[in-house]
């Protein structure tokens, strides 16, 4: 859509899925305006950026009450430049020591070291780490989620986006095996203000974080003057029930910002005009301001008709190898098709003609 604000899509796209759920869903669901959350703030507090609402477990970050405690593998986290997160759950503390051992040996089956915690009981606290904290830390700790006897803190400590990955795993789980996941009900929701940018281990520098041909807030000016990595994008994301239903943005129309935004990535101009000339040619004869968004109808399909698995409801779906076995595609192709469409295939190991 040409002149548009990010406003003006999530607008059109309520209306959208307001009239499709009235319409086809049986079950309540969110009213619009759709609560809008941003990317960090998803991360931290449901870690990942397609939160399932339905949950009601939120992750708090408790990495500076283990700063200076003499709990020393969460301490040697932090002051490496890690985080610990903090996982609450209610009224589980008389659940046997199965649940508990079974839940870190998940953790550590999706890569993580291990899963501390901390049960509040009628007689203060146990856990395993407790004689390592003093009781204003202990105190804090409750204080941060409003702890009450028979409630439990679960614990994940390792580098931010891992950790994060981790925490947000292990409320998954804990929404699985104690059925948290309200019923009959799709929670909307918009993920919004992405990084535009975030730092690359391998490379050593700045990378584009999601889609570098977004707008990025506060326009030149903000590629000029900002920290990289401070810098967001109109990026956002409609996401139900942790299903992402739709991705869009609002696009960088103008060659002057774009060239600026990928020299901040490590890209000299003369790649950019190599790789993207046709897109840039284009952005020199004066676009307008436009953005959209592209709604994936077959996962709309899946939530309202409870399917576990898209494949349910895609007319011709793939298999795990990628092929198609309604149409039995893909399929050697016969050497007359190939003139046809002037391709020559040159097999491995053989010289081209």
């Amino acid at each position: 859509m040409s002149f548009v604000t990010q406003d003006d899509v999530f607008a059109a796209i309520e209306k959208l899925f307001t009239g499709l759920f009235e319409e086809f869903c049986p079950h309540k669901f969110t009213p619009a305006p759709f609560p809008r959350i941003p990317y960090r703030e998803a991360m931290l507090k449901y870690g990942t950026d397609k939160p399932d609402l339905r949950i009601p477990i939120e992750i708090r970050d408790v990495s500076e009450l283990f700063r200076g405690s003499d709990f020393n593998a969460f301490r040697q986290v932090v002051e490496r430049g890690g985080v610990v997160r903090a996982v609450p759950v209610r009224q589980i503390a008389d659940r046997p020591r199965s649940f508990f051992d079974g839940l870190i040996e998940f953790t550590q089956e999706k890569g993580g070291q291990g899963l501390a915690y901390i049960m509040w009981t009628d007689h203060g606290v146990k856990s395993p780490i407790a004689k390592f904290l003093d009781e204003a830390t202990l105190r804090a700790l409750g204080e941060t989620a409003g702890m009450q006897a028979g409630d439990v803190m679960f614990f994940v400590a390792d580098q931010p986006r891992k950790a994060e990955r981790l925490a947000g795993e292990v409320r998954s789980r804990l929404a699985d095996l104690l059925d948290l996941r309200e019923k009959q009900v799709f929670e909307f929701c918009w993920i919004v203000d992405y990084p535009l940018y975030e730092f690359n281990d391998e490379r050593g520098g700045i990378d584009f974080s999601h889609n570098p041909f977004s707008m990025p807030q506060g326009g030149l000016e903000a590629l000029e003057t900002q920290d990289p990595l401070e810098i967001l994008g109109f990026q956002y994301d409609l996401v139900c029930n942790g299903t992402e239903l739709s991705s869009g943005a609002i696009r960088n129309h103008r060659p002057d910002i774009m060239l600026k935004a990928f020299e901040i990535a490590g890209y000299a101009r003369a790649e950019v005009e190599d790789k993207f000339g046709g897109l840039l040619s284009a952005l020199r004869f004066g676009p307008p301001p436009h953005g959209g968004i592209a709604p994936g109808l077959e996962r709309v399909v899946m939530l309202l008709t409870g399917s576990r698995n898209i494949r349910e409801v895609t007319a011709f779906p793939m298999n795990q190898s990628a092929q198609d076995v309604m149409l039995g595609a893909p399929s050697p192709v016969s050497e007359q098709q190939l003139r046809e469409l002037h391709i020559r295939c040159v097999m491995p190991g053989r010289q081209k003609e």
